[in-house]
């Protein structure tokens, strides 16, 4: 009945973490150092990304009943879930890349199932204020360009009429245009 207990306690806190987080990432834990750990999760604290220790018998359940129960197949070994309340992918990989005692096996950012290649790619994107930038620069190029191929046309006609002009005045103003194509067989 007191493991029973514990084991509510844990399924509650792991609830609450995987509510609080956009980013949970599963992970396979190979046996390391205590000091490796402790500097695996710092450097991950520095992004905000948080080392959480499960075991499959607490994580199952909780799991199951959430919208992360695609994952389930994953929880087959001893596994580590890093969560994080932002989607942080990029740095997760970059940190991962130098432990290869833990190997990502797939991850739920903002609601979306991603495998290990999937993460991968994701974090291979640019960040979101980026592509609004570069979206906003291709929208407003296109207006841009009409705006100039529109005044193109008068600007073009009103050179044509100040070189008519000044061609008249070189020659006195009393000249009459030049002869069109057809224009001298009257």
């Amino acid at each position: 009945q007191e493991d029973d207990g514990y084991a509510r306690v844990l399924r509650a806190q792991l609830e609450a973490v995987l509510r609080a987080s956009r980013m949970v990432a599963v992970c396979q834990y190979n046996a390391m150092a205590d000091e490796d750990v402790a500097t695996l999760r710092h450097f991950l604290r520095r992004h905000d990304i948080h080392v959480k220790f499960v075991l499959n018998e607490v994580a199952r359940p909780v799991l199951a009943q959430s919208k992360l129960r695609n994952l389930l197949p994953l929880f087959v070994c001893r596994n580590i879930l890093l969560v994080s309340p932002e989607p942080r992918a990029r740095e997760m990989l970059r940190v991962l890349k130098g432990v290869p005692q833990v190997i990502l096996l797939g991850a739920c950012i903002d609601d979306t199932i991603l495998s290990r290649q999937g993460v991968e790619n994701l974090a291979r994107l640019p960040p979101l204020e980026v592509s609004q930038g570069q979206t906003v620069a291709a929208l407003s190029l296109l207006p841009s360009q009409t705006c100039s191929l529109l005044q193109r046309g008068p600007a073009h006609l009103a050179a044509l009429l100040e070189q008519h002009l000044r061609r008249l005045r070189g020659t006195g103003g009393a000249a009459e245009p030049p002869p069109g194509p057809g224009a001298g067989n009257r």
